[in-house]
């Protein structure tokens, strides 16, 4: 039935998107949607003034069980320019979909990712804005896409991709001293699930393992499993498990209080936080979450 209405919803909106795809809707006549939070962000970043950036997934919305209503399909088939991760983040956008609207960006475009550890996702861990050092290709990617619908603002994005470039090789060298106050031996990561593996390797940290052995919170340990996640933690002495904030707490809250581990629950990885919170923006909440790191850790 879902199916169905969103196939109708883009049916009814193909030929007023099709139409209007010539005339502005904006400064740069450009009408962009971003899937994620941080895309959005990110996408601002390189657009400035010249184009708002709309996101189609609210704040903390997890991005694993997202399912969109016939009022997204509408969003996505009216917009000029769609903005993914890729990797299959996003399973719930079919193809249909993509092809809806005009054209569509894959931030992640060009980058080799990490196999998924629990061979559960066959194109491999999808989140590789953990690492900033990424996020230069994803603004890259973005950048060359303004600049193919947009041809005349090409000064304007080139120039706004630079700048936000020169912010990204500072964030990486900012977290780099932040993680310097963790001797190596304590750089150990417990994780919900697997969502901090580029992080993980651009920073010196070793995971020890998940409560959800897969890149998505989807799947379901078994008995085995999470006792074989109780033993390494009290073998290894890590400190804490990380969750991202949306995560549902009660089997992390289980594993810690039979393995002594304390359980952190604030990070933002799958969306920014609201404009009033701690990670409004990309920068922050790479900021936050290698604080809580650090921070949960000590």
């Amino acid at each position: 039935m879902r199916k169905a209405l969103l196939l109708i919803a883009l049916a009814v909106v193909f030929l007023s998107a099709c139409s209007g795809l010539n005339s502005p809707t904006q400064a740069g006549g450009l009408r962009v949607l971003a899937t994620e939070t941080f895309l959005g962000d990110i996408a601002q970043n390189v657009a400035g003034s010249r184009i708002r950036i709309e996101t189609l997934l609210p704040v903390t919305a997890d991005p694993h069980e997202f399912q969109p209503t016939p009022q997204d399909a509408i969003k996505i088939a009216e917009s000029r320019v769609l903005i993914v991760n890729g990797l299959g983040y996003e399973t719930w956008l079919t193809k249909t979909l993509e092809n809806s609207g005009g054209l569509v960006v894959v931030a992640s475009n060009g980058l080799n990712p990490n196999p998924d550890p629990s061979g559960d996702h066959p194109d491999g861990d999808p989140h590789m804005w953990m690492n900033p050092l990424n996020v230069v290709h994803y603004v890259e990617n973005i950048r060359d896409g303004f600049t193919q619908a947009d041809p005349a603002g090409k000064d304007i994005y080139s120039t706004n991709a630079e700048a936000y470039i020169a912010q990204l090789k500072d964030l990486d060298e900012w977290v780099k001293n932040q993680v310097a106050q963790l001797p190596p031996e304590k750089r150990l990561l417990v994780t919900n699930h697997d969502a901090l593996g580029y992080f993980s390797m651009a920073y010196g940290f070793k995971v020890v393992g998940a409560v959800i052995p897969s890149v998505t919170d989807e799947a379901s340990p078994s008995a085995q499993q999470l006792a074989g996640l109780i033993d390494t933690i009290k073998s290894s002495r890590a400190p804490a498990i990380f969750l991202d904030i949306g995560e549902n707490q009660n089997l992390a809250n289980q594993i810690a209080s039979e393995s002594g581990a304390k359980v952190v629950t604030d990070l933002y990885v799958e969306s920014t936080s609201a404009p009033d919170g701690t990670a409004p923006t990309y920068l922050e909440m790479i900021k936050h979450d290698t604080s809580a790191i650090v921070e949960g850790l000590k």
